[in-house]
């Protein structure tokens, strides 16, 4: 992936985790998302890219028993986990780089994504992202992948992004999954910018 653990490690532990552009206190688009695509107590969802995200506290909070958050940071998985306490017992947390992640077949109801593809610039990632999503979610279940809108800032953390919109994303995605809805958002960082995002969600054929 572009930049590596201690490149993200750092940038936890530089800044509070609410401090860094891409913080909401909840992720609206995201869950409305995920509800679409009938997101339910028995769901099995995978958190891509999840780290400190409170996106985890409120599934746990929707009664949510199966939720994996996937990260290559340690440190962002250990933000999230301390904020929860003994609420995130139940989570299972794993450390590693997604592209490298061996995900068992058919694993998941839901995959969610707010912003690892969009540091996938090469074909050789995006083609192995494509891959894991193909392998880990299961046929008739879905995917929320969200990023830069093709408006949307060039660079984030320092790193460069790949702009895209949800049909550039569905066609990564092709032919394992179609693309089925699709919502855009203005995000406001903290420091008062806003961003384009640009959301796929995504069936598994």
């Amino acid at each position: 992936m572009s930049g590596d653990r201690a490149h993200w490690d750092e940038v936890y532990r530089r800044r509070p985790s609410q401090a860094l552009s891409w913080y909401r206190p909840h992720l609206d688009v995201s869950l409305a998302l995920l509800r679409e695509a009938g997101l339910e107590a028995s769901s099995r969802l995978l958190d891509v890219g999840g780290g400190a995200s409170t996106l985890v506290d409120d599934l746990l909070g929707q009664g949510l028993r199966d939720i994996t958050v996937l990260d290559l940071s340690q440190r962002a998985l250990e933000v999230a986990r301390e904020r929860l306490g003994a609420r995130g017992t139940t989570v299972r947390w794993w450390a590693t780089d997604l592209l490298d992640a061996d995900l068992a077949p058919a694993a998941f109801d839901l995959w969610h994504d707010r912003a690892v593809l969009h540091f996938l610039t090469t074909p050789t990632e995006t083609t192995r992202y494509a891959a894991q999503a193909a392998r880990a979610v299961r046929p008739g279940g879905h995917a929320v992948v969200g990023g830069f809108a093709p408006e949307g800032p060039e660079r984030c953390s320092g790193l460069p992004v790949a702009r895209r919109s949800a049909g550039d994303v569905a066609a990564l995605l092709a032919p394992a999954f179609r693309l089925v809805g699709q919502r855009d958002e203005h995000h406001t960082s903290p420091a008062g910018t806003t961003q384009a995002f640009a959301y796929a969600l995504l069936e598994r054929c």
